[in-house]
Order: C-alpha cells, then sequence, then structure tokens
C-alpha cells in the first residue's frame, strides 16, 4: 500500500510560520527566481557552463560549443547579460564573454557535483 505523500490532518506550528513568513517578508525572492529562470533554459546552461570551464569565450566559439548559429548564441547572451549573468567586451569585431557573477559558477559547480553523487548512489 502506497503512503501518502501529503498530511492527512490540518495543522502546523503556528510560531514556527510565523517566523518564517517574517524571513520572508524581509528578502527579494525575484532576483532568486529570475536568475534561476534564466538558467532554467538549457541553452544558457551550457553557456554559463562553458564560461566557467574557459574565463572568456567570443560568441562564434559559443555558438560551436551549443552547437547553434551565431544568431541563436547572441540571443541567448543577450538574456544572461540583461540579467547580469555575463558581461563582454569588444577587441575589434569580436565580441568576447564572461560570467558577471562568481555565485554563477557555484551554483552550476554544485549542482552537477551534487547530481554525479546521486548517479553513483543510485
Amino acid at each position: 500500500m502506497a503512503t501518502k505523500d501529503t498530511c492527512e490532518i490540518y495543522c502546523y506550528d503556528e510560531e514556527k510560520v510565523n517566523r518564517i513568513q517574517a524571513e520572508l517578508q524581509k528578502e527579494d525572492f525575484s532576483l532568486v527566481s529570475q536568475l534561476f529562470k534564466v538558467l532554467a533554459d538549457e541553452n544558457r546552461a551550457k553557456i554559463s557552463y562553458a564560461l566557467c570551464v574557459d574565463e572568456e569565450l567570443c560568441v562564434c566559439d559559443i555558438a560551436n560549443i551549443i552547437g547553434s548559429s551565431v544568431a541563436t548564441a547572441s540571443h541567448h547572451l543577450r538574456t544572461l547579460h540583461k540579467q547580469e549573468v555575463v558581461k563582454y567586451r569588444k577587441e575589434g569585431k569580436l565580441a568576447f564573454y564572461s560570467l558577471d557573477n562568481e555565485l554563477i559558477k557555484q551554483l552550476i559547480s554544485m549542482t552537477l557535483t551534487d547530481q554525479k553523487e546521486e548517479k553513483v548512489n543510485v
């Protein structure tokens, strides 16, 4: 017989709920959700990872790495730049991108490490 994954009666710890609600009101979760939303696209996640592996890549390199057109890579890079995930610099006619936020590198690294550990433990 399968166990239910919900409470079978309704009761809650009022003190705990009030304390956590107060903490939630102190924080701005819009930035957190925007960051995860922008990384939720697989190609943008791959671009971010590629920029973890190599600190700086031009748009053409990125397009080849993710197997897309330069236009598609540029679109993803603009989205990442708008959310302050990446920054760019121009060198002549080339645009080079790098991560603009060390936290992104840590998030990607931790997620991939955790994913690998889960596969080993299965």
